[in-house]
């Protein structure tokens, strides 16, 4: 079993559901390698309750239909060799439900996309098992699935299973503080770094070694012709996407090359931005794709603005996009060295975009749950417009508060300057006159005396990385 690290906020919710009088029905749905599975089982494992585990497999209808059999039957009989065939599913849950009797199991069902892609009719037939068989039992169903797409389907109107579902839990990546179990022995800076590039994914997290530096790691893992990285982006895209997985591949690159908005996007696979509208709200539902607005956007015109960006979501995806899709062809002669030479003053860069500032905006919204900030922000986000762009933004629409913030993940102590271009933007982006203007600044490096004088003449938050990792992971 995979390491176990984090996820209490996950457990507690499988045992608030669990703890429910009745049965359960649970749908439960994430990216590939996020730890579905090693979280359904720690958790099932520490109930103290029977649970029976079936993962589903690419096969013959008969064959899924043996797989979950089997499970179920040596489940109940442990010491027997031989397992019945049955030739239809309902004969399996019938059986199923004579076996677990009145007991208190937990039955979980994982890929059950991949079941129900070679047996379409699968949901109808579970739907009649829960209504005639389950539903008035003390079973807990978990239907877990990395095809997203079709997952979310499953709780759809003209889905069968519509309307069964008693919870739904989507498990995302690991909060950026757990990183500190996988890589102990990595500075802030490093598991920053290494954050931007997996996100909280516990498959490639355990591949990290902490031992080594950051660069070979990632040399090694992401930069070979060998390397399993390769194709994930193929498998995780055709995880969530049925059909035209090349016309969302060439979007999610473009976005990673920089091409925010539609037309952008659109100028760079050409097509019309209209063209591109059905794909850019598919791949947001999926989770894939973010679209930003600006935070000093007004509550009134959020809905209807055009001024928006569009974000990828997935770490490794952005990354890959980005860095290694584009030189595949030092990948394939096995010139990681020559690679990592190309990429590491970009990667830099690309490390302070993504993961840093992402942190310093998750900074601010836990300080306002504890309510240790200056404000209380209703929105937190970043501005841009023509002229301007603030990496952190906070806005307070009903109090006329504003917390404006700058993000820094230069090698070098932050200056006075920095800290007085802050000041001077304020103008071009608080909404109107009569607003409260707060500073923060975040740094990689810390500030220099300069720069700590200067701020405190306009009383704004100084926050360096140790502070930023330290809250972080506090929270």
């Amino acid at each position: 079993m995979s390491k176990f690290i984090g996820r209490k906020r996950e457990l507690g919710e499988l045992n608030r559901i669990l703890s429910q009088p009745g049965a359960q029905f649970i749908l439960v749905y994430g990216r590939r390698r996020v730890g579905k599975t090693t979280l359904l089982l720690n958790w099932a494992e520490k109930t103290g309750k029977p649970y029976i585990y079936w993962v589903a497999n690419r096969d013959t209808p008969a064959q899924v239909r043996l797989g979950f059999t089997r499970a179920v039957w040596r489940w109940a009989h442990p010491e027997s060799q031989a397992v019945p065939r049955f030739d239809t599913w309902e004969d399996a849950f019938e059986t199923t439900a004579q076996l677990v009797g009145d007991q208190p199991v937990i039955l979980i069902l994982d890929e059950f996309s991949y079941a129900t892609e070679s047996d379409p009719s699968l949901a109808s037939h579970l739907q009649a098992a829960w209504d005639h068989l389950f539903k008035d039992s003390n079973v807990t169903i978990v239907l877990s699935g990395s095809h997203i797409g079709m997952m979310v389907d499953l709780m759809g109107y003209q889905a069968p299973l519509y309307g069964r579902f008693t919870a739904q839990l989507p498990v995302d990546p690991l909060p950026f503080a757990d990183l500190s179990d996988f890589l102990p022995r990595y500075t802030a800076a490093e598991r920053v770094a290494v954050f931007a590039v997996t996100g909280g994914v516990p498959a490639y997290l355990e591949r990290f070694d902490d031992r080594r530096s950051l660069t070979e790691n990632l040399r090694d893992l992401f930069m070979q012709r060998t390397s399993i990285f390769r194709t994930e982006p193929f498998f995780l895209i055709g995880d969530v996407i049925r059909r035209e997985t090349q016309t969302y591949e060439a979007v999610l690159k473009s976005i990673a090359a920089g091409n925010r908005t539609p037309q952008d996007i659109g100028n760079t696979l050409g097509v019309s931005s209209s063209y591109l509208s059905p794909y850019l709200k598919q791949l947001e539902e999926l989770h894939l794709v973010r679209r930003r607005i600006p935070a000093t956007t007004p509550p009134e015109r959020r809905e209807k603005t055009k001024t928006s960006q569009y974000h990828l979501t997935d770490s490794y995806l952005r990354f890959y996009f980005r860095f290694i899709a584009p030189n595949a062809d030092l990948v394939e002669q096995e010139l990681s060295q020559v690679l990592w030479d190309r990429i590491s003053d970009q990667f830099r860069a690309f490390v302070g975009m993504t993961a840093f500032e992402d942190l310093c905006r998750e900074w601010v919204l836990i300080k306002a749950r504890t309510g240790k900030l200056p404000m209380v922000p209703e929105v937190v986000g970043s501005h841009w417009s023509a002229d301007t762009q603030v990496d952190v933004v906070a806005v307070n629409w009903h109090d006329k508060a504003i917390l404006l913030g700058e993000c820094k993940w230069g090698v070098g102590a932050v200056g006075r300057s920095v800290v007085r271009e802050l000041v001077d933007k304020a103008p071009k982006v608080v909404p109107s006159e009569g607003w409260q203007v707060h500073n923060i600044y975040f740094a990689r490096a810390g500030f220099t005396d300069a720069a700590r004088t200067e701020a405190s003449t306009v009383d704004a938050l100084l926050v360096d990385l140790e502070i930023l990792d330290r809250d972080l992971r506090g929270s």
